[in-house]
């Protein structure tokens, strides 16, 4: 079992920069994928960046060069920086821990979200 609390969520002005952060614990995250997501009212969860083990990356078009997915291990902590920040950024962020075992079982858990809003 894995536990995430994700935080650094708040009020930001357009062009400002947020870091999120999530927080593991029950289990080491080196050994899962780390994903953030959001999901804007009304609108479906998408997936905004993810970072593999080997930490290679992977970035929705919409935040491509404008957000940064990182990891430290060592703390059990997954971060996302967040810069030029648009009103259309503006969802709950979540983050989410998966992997498959070696028998092919999978395992996912998810935080409870951060709330991120821009707007002047």
């Amino acid at each position: 079992q894995v536990q995430l609390v994700e935080s650094g969520g708040g009020l930001v002005q357009p062009g400002g920069s947020l870091r999120l952060s999530c927080a593991a614990s029950g289990s080491a995250i080196s050994i899962y994928t780390m994903h953030w997501y959001r999901q804007a009212p009304g609108k479906q969860r998408e997936l905004v960046a993810d970072i593999t083990t080997a930490a290679n990356t992977n970035y929705a078009a919409s935040v491509k060069g404008r957000f940064t997915i990182s990891r430290d291990n060592a703390k059990n902590t997954v971060y996302l920086q967040m810069n030029t920040l648009k009103p259309e950024d503006t969802a709950v962020y979540y983050c989410k821990a998966d992997r498959v075992s070696a028998i092919g079982r999978s395992y996912d858990y998810w935080g409870r979200g951060t709330q991120v809003t821009v707007s002047s």
